[in-house]
């Protein structure tokens, strides 16, 4: 290869790293913004001065706001079912609980992820394209959930059926507890709420027929 086409593929290598870096900052202030401000309060540009980049940086990646926030809630709902994923490794390689579960899907949930689907969740029901958009990546995440609680049920000796609806039970009311946090300041409250899940999941757990 010469000097010249090095210099070429690294130029060009250089301009990938940088149109990366450029989507992750546009991917991450769309977040903050869908946190922070809602749906319908939020611009593209506002998303180019959150990201600390021109306009015209945003529109040469996204071609509008509905695209830019997909993009955004996809990459936060693929990098949370990466961790779902891991966690499933985990408790095929040294065990697991279903305490640890409840814990981990909790913290993850209102570090701002359930907040954002808040925020999007009424688009997604009067917006079919943008719907459409969306249910591919949701489902992926659900598939991460699924394999966390098959991981521990094929642990436990209990019917992978009988886990998933225990999870899907434990999805709905953390999401109904998120769902309060905006009007009910109270981590004791919280707190009782999920140790009282905690006991009955264990005890569902002892209880079930083996798979």
């Amino acid at each position: 290869m010469t000097e010249a086409a090095t210099t070429v593929r690294r130029t060009r290598k250089t301009q990938q790293e940088r149109s990366a870096d450029t989507t992750a900052r546009l991917l991450e202030a769309t977040i903050d913004l869908l946190h922070d401000r809602g749906f319908s309060r939020l611009s593209t540009a506002d998303i180019a001065e959150q990201a600390g980049l021109s306009r015209g940086a945003l529109t040469h990646h996204f071609a509008s706001k509905e695209e830019i926030i997909v993009a955004a809630i996809a990459d936060q709902l693929r990098r949370s079912t990466a961790a779902l994923h891991a966690m499933a490794g985990e408790i095929r390689a040294s065990g697991g609980t279903t305490d640890e579960i409840v814990d981990f899907i909790w913290a993850m949930m209102t570090d701002r992820l359930f907040y954002v689907t808040m925020e999007y969740l009424p688009e997604a029901r009067h917006n079919p394209p943008f719907r459409a958009a969306i249910v591919p990546v949701v489902k992926e995440f659900h598939d991460g959930l699924n394999a966390v609680w098959a991981e521990l049920a094929a642990q436990a000796g209990v019917e992978v059926g009988r886990a998933l609806v225990l999870m899907n039970a434990t999805m709905c009311m953390i999401r109904g507890m998120i769902a309060q946090t905006p009007v009910k300041d109270d981590p004791a409250y919280f707190r009782a709420l999920l140790d009282f899940w905690k006991d009955n999941l264990r005890r569902e757990f002892r209880a079930a027929p083996p798979a």
